[in-house]
């Protein structure tokens, strides 16, 4: 069921421990269970296993269990060895996992909503299960009683979850591209902001609680930076996937990001270096530096006399993405990298812009690496510099990245 690929990393890249098979459809979730060799796999064949690594190098499932509908997200807490699985029927179902991982009881089953668990977090301080799901609610309940204690509905779906512990604040992303900013007291909620950053949908959502940096991945290609703890609205974007984000997590030792994509693409952002906010882009019904009118603006056009020239005539409005302004093509015909605004391919720049680019402004802020199958989902263990991979092709991968992310993360040593 599953083969070892490699014992030791040899170069400065994801080396694949294992690979993990036997899944008859989609993984949709895989964690690693610290201070053990094994990880916990959830899937759309309606399957709960704990695969555990022998002696032999493989792995192999100590726990086998079946449940009544698809698995669409789990949260383990290892302390408690308490696991929450998520199913598309909306339930909730929680275990207890023995100490050997051999064996696993049913604690409870929760009525959570009323279509597809999207995701979830248990909160042992709380004693709280919040979950998102695809009948446009966030809900939580009880663990010790069963019961619900709140509901928020939205207007699209609810994709995906984080939970601060000590403020009782959770950010739910939903499948308009907003991230909403909620208080969860018990009975009642309260709104406090709403994140609007995205052009597509959130697909994945961390939250470091140090530093208080929300991360978020979304269908538009793209990971953006909220400081929440800066109070002061800073975001940084960062676009070097080609496909879809579907997983985030920062390593707050070491200051780096990981994200990974539905085409396999795994990125490791440096963010412990002076980044730049990407502009706003600005409205403009002229080219702001030829100040040629746009095609819409027609009372410029016949004011100038230029109406009908086939020049003018379908003149597109673009923007420079190192200072915003509207610009015709003419105007911005060059691309480059600028990795301190957080863009590792080459886009869009004006003219003027693209001479202050100088060669030292283009180099890498970030590595990227091939996973060779479609991410879904991802976990890292940091103390022991690995990450489990996951997605619709039913395979699980086991990477070493400690090669990528820096001795620090086995050493606790932070390189600063």
């Amino acid at each position: 069921m599953a083969a070892e690929i490699h014992s030791r990393p040899q170069s400065s890249r994801p080396v694949l421990l294992n690979k993990i098979e036997g899944h008859s459809d989609a993984v949709n979730a895989a964690v690693l269970i610290p201070k053990e060799d094994g990880v916990i796999t959830v899937s759309e064949d309606r399957t709960i296993r704990v695969w555990l690594k022998r002696d032999s190098g493989q792995y192999w499932p100590s726990i086998y269990h079946t449940v009544s509908s698809p698995c669409s997200c789990m949260s383990y807490h290892h302390d408690s060895r308490r696991i929450f699985i998520g199913q598309d029927n909306g339930a909730i179902v929680e275990f207890l996992l023995s100490e050997d991982f051999n064996k696993m009881n049913h604690v409870k089953t929760y009525p959570a909503h009323q279509n597809r668990v999207s995701d979830m977090v248990f909160s042992l301080e709380s004693e709280w299960v919040v979950s998102t799901g695809h009948d446009k609610s966030v809900s939580w309940m009880c663990t010790q009683s069963g019961s619900m204690l709140g509901r928020h509905y939205f207007g699209s779906w609810a994709s995906c979850l984080q939970y601060d512990n000590d403020t009782q604040h959770a950010f739910v992303g939903d499948y308009s591209g907003q991230i909403t900013l909620l208080k969860l007291e018990r009975q009642t909620y309260s709104t406090i902001t709403t994140l609007k950053g995205h052009e597509g949908s959130i697909g994945a959502l961390w939250w470091d609680p140090v530093q208080r940096l929300l991360f978020s991945g979304a269908s538009d290609h793209s990971v953006i930076m909220w400081d929440i703890g800066g109070r002061k609205g800073r975001t940084l974007l960062l676009q070097g996937h080609h496909e879809r984000v579907q997983a985030v997590r920062y390593l707050q030792l070491t200051r780096q990001l990981v994200s990974c994509s539905a085409d396999g693409g795994v990125t490791v952002w440096n963010m412990d270096t002076p980044r730049e906010e990407a502009p706003q882009w600005l409205d403009s019904d002229s080219c702001q530096k030829c100040e040629q009118p746009f095609f819409w603006n027609v009372k410029q056009m016949w004011d100038s006399k230029t109406i009908g020239l086939r020049q003018t005539i379908g003149l597109r409005q673009h923007h420079c993405r190192k200072c915003g302004k509207a610009v015709c093509g003419k105007c911005s015909s060059k691309s480059t990298t600028y990795p301190v605004m957080g863009f590792e391919f080459q886009v869009r720049v004006c003219d003027t812009c693209y001479d202050t680019v100088k060669d030292e402004d283009r180099t890498a802020l970030a590595t990227f690496h091939e996973g060779k199958h479609n991410i879904a989902f991802m976990d890292m263990d940091p103390s022991r510099g690995l990450m489990v991979t996951c997605g619709s092709d039913r395979v699980v991968k086991i990477w070493d990245m400690t090669q990528v992310v820096g001795c620090s993360i086995a050493t606790g040593f932070s390189p600063r």
